[in-house]
Formats: C-alpha cells, structure tokens, sequence
C-alpha cells in the first residue's frame, strides 16, 4: 500500500480543519444519526438543533471536541493511554466507563459474532507491533482496523479507532480518512465481513480507496 498524499504536516492540519464538520457529519451517519451537514455545522458553531435527541446532540459535540484533542496533540506519543484518551472525549457523558477497558461481553449489529473480553498487555504489545508498519497510510489504517475489531471499549470504538487513524495520517501528512455517506453501506458489510473472518484486506483496500482524502496539488 503507497501513500496517496504526501503532505507538510501544516497542509494536513490545514485540510483536517477545513473538514472538521464534514468528517463529524460522517462519523455521525456510521452511528446512524440521521442529522444533515448544516445542522452538523450549527452545532459545531455553537447553536442548538431542536429536532436531535439530546444524546445525539451529545455526540456530535463528543467528536468536535476530540477532533480538537488530536489536533492539538499531533506529538504526543502513540499508544494504548492515548488511545484511551480519545475515547474519554469521544463517550463522555454517552458511555460506560469511557475511556477504559471493557469488562464485559458485547454483541455486534449485523453478525453473531462476539469479540472476546480484551486483553491491555496484549493489546497494548500489538499496538506497539503495528506502529512499526514502515508506510503510514498503511500503518494508519491496519490500526484503525485492528481497534475496530477489538473492541476494547464498551462503545465508541469504531469512532475512537478512526480518530487515532487520523492522528497518525495528519501527523505525517498523508491525508484524513473518512467514510463518505453514500458508502456507508458498503463500509458496514466489509467491517461486518471482517469481524467474522478476521481478514482485513479487502476492508483496508476499500478505506484506502474510498475514504483518504487530500490536497490534490500535493498528491503524487
């Protein structure tokens, strides 16, 4: 897997923020939150959308202020605690014991299959193993897989997983990842597809295909 952008970091950061709201309005439509992109865009600016639940509203708001966390923490060090950190922000006030370790069983939407009860030494060693993929769009990604299929946390772990993913694309410059709208059924089957064979490589193709972004002048 190559790089599809080869950004500066400041570019990065640049196209990070100018789909802020974008990136949140899709991340929202994956946890089938039926809200539009102007109404994404009000609540991120502040303002209030009379219609959304108050645990949607709470959501959305989670993901702007965790988008801002890996904004502003672009050089603090990858690993397991600040993976922890992401889904604090991300399942405030939404989840159980956000931002630690899963205790008990869960079920998957759409399949049988369950995760087993997580393990933090090993998956911490994991993690650690991954982030020594040489090709950061590659690492980026296979990481992002890996914690959504783990499921460490109680909830959260898809947006969690995609949110260090983007950490570790904007800090070497090689784009964002996000799901586009009109992909979201096609990104649920091959996930569910993954959870039950453990196969991640067509899953992998279809975010590298379908879900980096980047500024096209800086593109190889």
């Amino acid at each position: 897997m190559k790089d599809k952008y080869n950004m500066t970091r400041e570019q990065n950061i640049f196209w990070a923020k100018r789909n802020i709201v974008d990136s949140i309005w899709k991340s929202c439509h994956i946890e089938g939150v039926d809200v539009t992109y102007p109404e994404t865009q009000k609540l991120y600016d502040g303002g209030n959308i009379a219609r959304l639940r108050i645990d949607e509203i709470q959501l959305i708001n989670n993901l702007k202020h965790a988008w801002i966390f890996i904004l502003n923490s672009l050089d603090s060090k990858n690993d397991l605690n600040f993976i922890k950190s992401i889904n604090s922000l991300v399942g405030s006030n939404l989840i159980d014991r956000a931002g630690e370790m899963r205790l008990y069983d869960v079920n998957i939407g759409g399949t049988d299959w369950k995760p087993e009860l997580p393990n933090e030494e090993e998956i911490s060693k994991n993690i650690e193993k991954l982030l020594e993929i040489e090709n950061n769009t590659d690492r980026a990604i296979t990481i992002m897989c890996y914690l959504m299929r783990t499921q460490f946390f109680s909830d959260g772990n898809k947006r969690t997983a995609m949110l260090f993913a983007n950490k570790l694309m904007i800090e070497n410059g090689k784009g964002i990842i996000s799901v586009p709208v009109n992909e979201d059924i096609n990104f649920g089957e091959k996930l569910t597809t993954y959870y039950e064979t453990n196969n991640m490589e067509d899953l992998k193709q279809f975010i590298y295909d379908k879900c980096v972004s980047g500024i096209d002048n800086a593109q190889k």
